[in-house]
C-alpha cells in the first residue's frame, strides 16, 4: 500500500527534525529560530523552509552571507531528496525517509511511491534499502538509533562493502574491507555514493564498538575537519 515519505532535516550530531506541511521552519542564529545555528556566519533569521504546491521549499531571508543548495546560491529552491542546504559553515541535509523507518515496524506492506528508499515486508521481519545520495550514512545511522532498531546495515559502494550491526539502536560491531570495530564504522559513515540495505535480526555479534551513534558522528566530523585543514 503506497504511503507518503516523511521529509526530514539532518544536521548531525543534532537529532533530525521532521518537517510539517502546516508549519514554517525558520533557520538562523537567533534563539527564537526552530533550527538554531549558533555560528557567526549565520544571520539571526537566515532562511526558512515552507510547504507549497506539494513540495518543500527553502527561502533565503535576505541573509548577509546567503543560502546555498548543493553549492549554488539561491533565493528560493524546491527541495529534492538528498539536497545539501549550506548556511555558512553548517550543512543541513534534506531527506525523504520511508514511513516507519524511525518507528516500531508494523505488519503491513509499506512502499514509498516514487522514492528509491523502500520498506519491503518479509515474513517475521522488514527490510529497507535506499540510495546513499538520497539518505547519506549519517542519516541512516540516526534513523536506526531513533527507531531503536536491531539488525544489520550493509553499504555497497565503489570502495567495497561495509557492514554495521545494531542492537536496539546502538552500533555494536562493524566490518569494512580492511577494518573492524570503531575504525570500520568511521569508514562506513564517510561513504558518499552507493546503496544501503538494513535487515532486522534478533541477535548481534560480540561487541567491538563502545560508542553511541552521536559519538561516531562527532569523531567522523572531527576527522573531516582535520582533513580540510
Amino acid at each position: 500500500m503506497p504511503t507518503a515519505d516523511r521529509p526530514m532535516l539532518f544536521i548531525p550530531p543534532e537529532p533530525p527534525l521532521a518537517l510539517r506541511p502546516d508549519a514554517t521552519l525558520v533557520i538562523g542564529r537567533s534563539r527564537s529560530c526552530d533550527l538554531r545555528l549558533p555560528t557567526g556566519d549565520a544571520s539571526r533569521r537566515h532562511a526558512e523552509i515552507i510547504h507549497s504546491e506539494g513540495s518543500y521549499w527553502v527561502r533565503d531571508l535576505a541573509s548577509t552571507n546567503g543560502t546555498y543548495v548543493n553549492g549554488t546560491r539561491i533565493t528560493e529552491h524546491s527541495l529534492a531528496a538528498g539536497d545539501r542546504i549550506e548556511i555558512g559553515s553548517s550543512e543541513i541535509r534534506y531527506c525523504q525517509v520511508g514511513a516507519g523507518l524511525d518507528e516500531t515496524p508494523s505488519m503491513s506492506d509499506i512502499e514509498t511511491g516514487e522514492a528509491k528508499t523502500i520498506i519491503a515486508e518479509r515474513p517475521a521481519f522488514q527490510v529497507f534499502r535506499g540510495e546513499l545520495a538520497e539518505i547519506p550514512p549519517f542519516a541512516v545511522l540516526q534513523i536506526l538509533e531513533m527507531g531503536r532498531k536491531t539488525g544489520i546495515l550493509k553499504l555497497e559502494t565503489d570502495q567495497g562493502v561495509g557492514t554495521l550491526w545494531f542492537a536496539e539502536g546502538a552500533p555494536v560491531h562493524a566490518e569494512s574491507k580492511n577494518q573492524i570495530g570503531f575504525d570500520a564504522a568511521l569508514t562506513i559513515i564517510q561513504a558518499s555514493a552507493g546503496q544501503f540495505t538494513f535487515e532486522p535480526l534478533t541477535t548481534a555479534p560480540e561487541p567491538t564498538i563502545a560508542a553511541s551513534v552521536t559519538e561516531l558522528l562527532l569523531e567522523a566530523s572531527r576527522l573531516l575537519d582535520e582533513a580540510i585543514l
